[in-house]
């Protein structure tokens, strides 16, 4: 199962996202933060969902072409009352622009595949193990 906790990112990421969750909460955003690090095979069965299992396409990058298979992404969403927002709420916007001023990349904005929950590092790939790609952290 996919962590949730912030202590598995990795450093350069770690900080922007608590920056990215006080920011969120001073602009009155409760987010819930439910995905960060993943395994490889986690990205895998992802990938394979819609494809060559059952479900909706969730992701379009394999097993070490995520930020989140090296710390570098998370996955959340705002909460309203209590409960996530999964609809087009306006509180996605906010969400997308607190990441944005605090210098992250919300895919909310990618035009060929939005997520709307996704936030990453840009860049990320310059911080990816180039020893060995092939080894999960």
């Amino acid at each position: 199962m996919s962590s949730r906790s912030l202590t598995v990112l990795h450093p350069a990421f770690r900080s922007k996202a608590e920056q990215f969750l006080e920011a969120a909460y001073q602009a009155g955003l409760d987010v819930l933060v439910y995905c960060t690090m993943r395994t490889f095979d986690e990205q895998t069965m992802l990938y394979a969902q819609g494809r060559t299992v059952p479900g909706k396409i969730v992701t379009n990058a394999k097993a070490g072409q995520s930020a989140h298979n090296y710390g570098l992404a998370f996955d959340g969403a705002p909460l309203i009352g209590g409960k996530i927002a999964w609809d087009d709420h306006p509180h996605w916007l906010l969400y997308g622009q607190v990441a944005k001023q605090i210098g992250l990349e919300w895919a909310g904005t990618w035009v060929s595949f939005k997520e709307y929950p996704h936030i990453q590092l840009p860049n990320w790939e310059q911080l990816k193990p180039k020893d060995n790609p092939n080894v999960n952290p």
